[in-house]
This record gives structure tokens, C-alpha cells and sequence, in this order.
């Protein structure tokens, strides 16, 4: 091992500054990985913020073999991944806001849904979106969350709670093509809130799956594709789209919806899974108006974190 900093140029001395640019370009770069064979794209894009974790450990191999080219080489992805997300370490100074808005997918295996609910109303959030709501569950639900929350809808296992008066409240067909009329996965209410009429959207996507042949999101895809079709079609300006969306903002999976709503590009919120959260699949995009502020509440009993949100409007 060589024991002067620089000195010579051997073959190993290329691996660490050949390593780091390939992360950089990975960052930069991440939506021309292709999608096929095992949508290998998508899954880097669920989790690109912990393709930061690459530079430590790339520093460490450089200091061990004390090369100056692979320490300079470092700023690189250092500098990629701190464009992409330094902004989401910043302190949340939760700026004005007119709404507090909830998601949470509360699992249909909850062992304690009162108790996720009474959580739930320590937010004092305006609207409050539930997925994974159980027949047996959804009483406990609405009655817990009834006194502050006295307008409510519940389409199929994704429900919306809510201060405001709620009109309008439909399904909305999100359903991959081959699953059959039982799966009721999204709805859409307007909220008559003090500031005017919104249009609200709750939904839960397809759940993906990592296997031998790569991430099989087909039915994700294909459901988050009707979803931004609805959403397109809707007629009110405003709109809040709350949801489990089995998706991370930078997943290219998302681009029917995403496309059309604006999402917010700050925080990390990891909301999945509860035990050691490393990604935020739960959602919370607007049209027309500013998500100012987004964070986790306290865990509760399911195996999602809520999401929690401050919107201007």
C-alpha cells in the first residue's frame, strides 16, 4: 500500500474516482437508466437519497489508501447529491399556511385502530386521508374521530375525514385491469373549506414487489396512470392528492400523476416501513396552490408512518 499521498499511478488508484463519478452520474442522470429488463430505473429512483451513502464510504477508502485524485473525485457525487437533496435538511420554519392535511395508511392488520385515531387527532389536522380501512375498523375510526372530524367518506378501503363539509364524494376507478370490481382504492370529495372548493383525492396504489426478475410494478404503473387521468379531467382548480402511492416523488412510475400536480421538493418524511422508515411512499401533492411544510407524526400502531403537511392557499 502506498504510504505518500499521490505518489505513482497504479491500476487500483482508478477504482474509487471511477466509482465516485459513476454515483454522480447515477444522480444526476437517474431517469436515463432504462426501466427493462426488472424496471431497474424505478428502483433506483425509490431510493436515490441513500445513494449518498456511497460517499462515505468512498472517503474512507481514500483516506486508507491516501490518493489525492479520488478525494477531489469526491466532491462529484458529494456536490450531485447535496443539488438533489441538501434543501431537505434546512430547518422547517412551517411558514403561513390555510390547511393541515393528514396521510396515513393504517394497515388492515391494525391491532389498535382507536388508538391510531386518537393519534390522528393530536395533529388538529383540517383533513385526514386513511387507507387500508377495514370494515371491521372503519367504526372505530369514525367514531373516534367524529367529534372534530364531523364530515366523513369511506369508498372501499381508502376513506377521507374531514372540519369541512364534504360534497360530491365518488369513487374514482383506479383499478388494473385485472382485478376485479371488489378493489375500491380511490375516492374524490370537494372539501367547502373557508377558503373555497377543493377537490380532494385520496388513493392507494398498487403495492410493488422486489424478486428475482427485478421490481414488478405493472399494476402500480397502470393504476397511477388512471389516477393522473382523473386528476387531468378534474374540473376544479384546486386539488389535494393524498395517498399511499407506493412510490417515491423521483420514481418515474409516478409520471401520470406527478406530471400534473405539484410536488413538494423539500423534506425527507421517510414514512416506510414504520420500524425503520426509508422512503416516503406516502403522498401529499396540490394543484394551484403550496405545500409550505411536510413532516412525520409519531408512529402509530401500523407499519406506516403518517404524513403530515401545511398547505397555503
Amino acid at each position: 500500500m502506498p504510504t505518500t499521498w499521490g505518489a505513482g499511478v497504479k491500476p487500483q488508484r482508478i477504482v474509487v474516482p471511477s466509482l465516485a463519478a459513476l454515483v454522480a452520474l447515477l444522480l444526476v442522470f437517474h431517469g436515463v437508466v432504462p426501466n427493462t429488463p426488472g424496471h431497474v430505473g424505478s428502483l433506483l429512483e425509490t431510493y436515490l437519497p441513500w445513494l449518498g451513502l456511497a460517499v462515505p464510504v468512498l472517503l474512507a477508502l481514500a483516506l486508507v489508501r491516501r490518493a489525492v485524485p479520488a478525494l477531489l473525485a469526491l466532491v462529484l457525487p458529494a456536490t450531485a447529491w447535496l443539488a438533489l437533496f441538501g434543501g431537505y435538511l434546512l430547518p422547517d420554519d412551517r411558514p403561513e399556511h390555510d390547511l393541515t392535511v393528514v396521510q396515513h395508511n393504517v394497515n388492515d392488520e391494525n391491532p389498535d385502530p382507536t388508538g391510531t385515531a386518537r393519534a390522528l387527532l393530536a395533529t388538529h389536522a383540517d383533513l385526514i386521508a386513511l387507507e387500508e380501512v377495514t370494515p371491521p375498523a372503519v367504526e372505530s375510526y369514525a367514531a373516534t374521530l367524529a367529534p372534530r372530524y364531523p364530515h366523513h367518506v369511506v369508498v372501499g378501503t381508502v376513506g377521507l375525514w374531514s372540519r369541512y363539509p364534504l360534497t360530491d364524494a365518488r369513487p374514482v376507478d383506479i383499478r388494473p385491469h385485472d382485478l376485479g370490481p371488489d378493489w375500491n382504492r380511490g375516492l374524490r370529495a370537494t372539501a367547502e373549506t373557508p377558503q373555497g372548493d377543493i377537490a380532494v383525492y385520496v388513493a392507494h396504489l398498487p403495492s410493488v414487489r422486489l424478486g428475482p426478475t427485478g421490481l414488478r410494478s405493472a399494476r402500480r404503473d397502470e393504476s397511477a396512470t388512471l389516477l393522473g387521468a382523473a386528476i387531468g379531467a378534474e374540473p376544479l382548480p384546486r386539488v389535494i392528492l393524498l395517498g399511499d402511492l407506493n412510490s417515491t416523488v423521483d420514481d418515474r412510475g409516478l409520471a401520470p400523476v406527478t406530471a400534473r400536480m405539484t410536488v413538494p421538493d423539500f423534506g425527507f418524511a421517510f414514512s416506510w416501513p414504520a420500524a425503520l422508515p426509508v422512503a416516503r411512499i406516502d403522498q401529499v401533492f396540490v394543484r394551484s396552490m403550496t405545500v409550505t411544510a411536510l413532516w412525520t407524526v409519531p408512529a402509530t400502531t401500523s407499519d406506516h408512518v403518517p404524513v403530515a403537511a401545511q398547505i397555503r392557499i
